[in-house]
C-alpha cells in the first residue's frame, strides 16, 4: 500500500510560479509511474503530468505543455511538478497519483493510489 502526501499548495498571482510536491511511503518508489492530475471546482479530475518509473520519460497535455515540468527522486522517494507562468485557469485541486506499470499512464482510472490534494490558486 502506497501512501502519497502533497504539500506545496497556496496562492500566486497570475504570471507566477508554485512548486508542488509529493512525497511517497510505504512501497518501492522505483517500481511507479508517478502522475499529476487536477480538478476545478464542478469539472471532472484532468491529467496534468507523468513521469516514467527511471525519470527519463515525460507527458503532458498540451494545456501546461511548456509551463509545467515533473521531475522525480527516487533517492527520495518524492515528485515534484514545477508550474510557470501560472494562469486563474490553473486553479483547482492538485493530485499525486501512484502505478505499478512501465507506460505514460494520462487516464484517471489507470492510477491505484491518489494523495489527499492540494489547492492551487491564481489570482488576476
Amino acid at each position: 500500500q502506497v501512501q502519497l502526501v502533497e504539500s506545496g499548495g497556496g496562492p500566486v498571482q497570475a504570471g507566477g510560479s508554485l512548486r508542488l510536491s509529493c512525497a511517497a511511503s510505504g512501497g518501492t518508489f522505483s517500481n511507479y509511474v508517478m502522475g499529476w492530475f487536477r480538478q476545478a471546482p464542478g469539472k471532472e479530475r484532468e491529467f496534468v503530468a507523468v513521469i516514467s518509473w527511471s525519470g527519463d520519460k515525460t507527458n503532458y497535455p498540451a494545456s501546461v505543455k511548456g509551463r509545467f515540468t515533473i521531475s522525480r527522486d527516487n533517492a527520495k522517494n518524492t515528485v515534484d511538478l514545477q508550474m510557470n507562468s501560472l494562469t486563474p485557469a490553473d486553479t483547482a485541486v492538485y493530485y499525486c497519483a501512484a502505478r505499478r506499470g512501465t507506460l505514460l499512464y494520462t487516464t484517471r482510472g489507470q492510477y491505484d493510489y491518489w494523495g489527499q490534494g492540494a489547492q492551487v490558486t491564481v489570482s488576476s
